[in-house]
């Protein structure tokens, strides 16, 4: 068995189990991804639909709080939608963690190059989304090629329920954020935390050599630090113009 097959399946075992898993200091960067797209595969064999893509480390906050110098891709997948409005199922993850994030639904194929006009052309709506990570490493200890192959800490994700058009939007730079825990702001960020814009992020995954088409829905990356989830809080994400998740469980 291969290293990237080793590590999908070790993965894969943490997630059915719910049990951490040490992180792999010395995995490879093309192992890593072998491993995200086996996993990717095996979900696919499940019954679930390829959706589109989800950047993390995309704003400075989450890169250092994680510890990660470059933004990292992984892919979004039907199973890891959440229904909007209702609790989040502790059971079902490790040590879940919400951050806010700015969502893209594409009405238009594309590929690299890219620039942000051309992005937010081909864009039909924007989301706030809420994006529940649970990582398989214990306590978040990984590396990029960790998080890669980790499929960039995928768990559940909640989108808002209003398709704002980006035409609707004056700047997605200046899209205000606040996250608050019951009731409280924790921590408050701008669109433009995501790579100076949300389309350059994925201008950028463009640029990687990923194709996206028509329908696919993109996660450009954590605005803020993540906050952890637990039994009995509440969590709230909202940005200006496009509304507001609460996350509880």
């Amino acid at each position: 068995m291969s290293e990237a097959a080793k590590v999908a399946e070790t993965l894969a075992g943490a997630r059915r189990d719910r049990q951490a898993v040490d992180s792999y200091p010395e995995l490879g960067r093309d192992d890593a991804v072998q491993a995200r797209d086996l996993g990717v595969q095996a979900r696919v064999a499940a019954g679930e639909t390829v959706l589109g893509a989800r950047i993390g480390f995309t704003s400075r906050a989450k890169r250092e709080a994680g510890g990660i110098d470059e933004p990292v891709v992984g892919t979004l997948t039907s199973g890891m939608m959440a229904a909007y409005g209702q609790p989040i199922d502790l059971d079902a993850l490790i040590q879940p963690r919400v951050e806010p994030e700015i969502a893209l639904l594409l009405a238009q194929d594309l590929t690299g190059p890219a620039t942000v006009t051309r992005v937010l052309a081909a864009t039909e709506a924007v989301f706030v989304v809420a994006d529940v990570v649970d990582s398989r490493y214990r306590d978040y200890r990984y590396t990029a090629p960790d998080v890669v192959a980790d499929n960039v800490s995928a768990g559940l994700v909640l989108l808002g329920p209003r398709a704002v058009r980006p035409a609707d939007l004056e700047d997605l730079r200046l899209v205000g954020c606040v996250v608050r825990v019951d009731g409280e702001v924790v921590a408050t960020a701008a669109g433009a935390a995501a790579l100076g814009h949300p389309a350059a992020a994925v201008a950028w995954l463009l640029d990687s050599g990923v194709a996206l088409p028509a329908g696919s829905i993109v996660l450009t990356g954590g605005l803020t630090a993540a906050v952890p989830l637990r039994a009995g809080r509440a969590v709230t994400i909202e940005l200006d113009g496009l509304g507001t998740v609460d996350v509880y469980a």
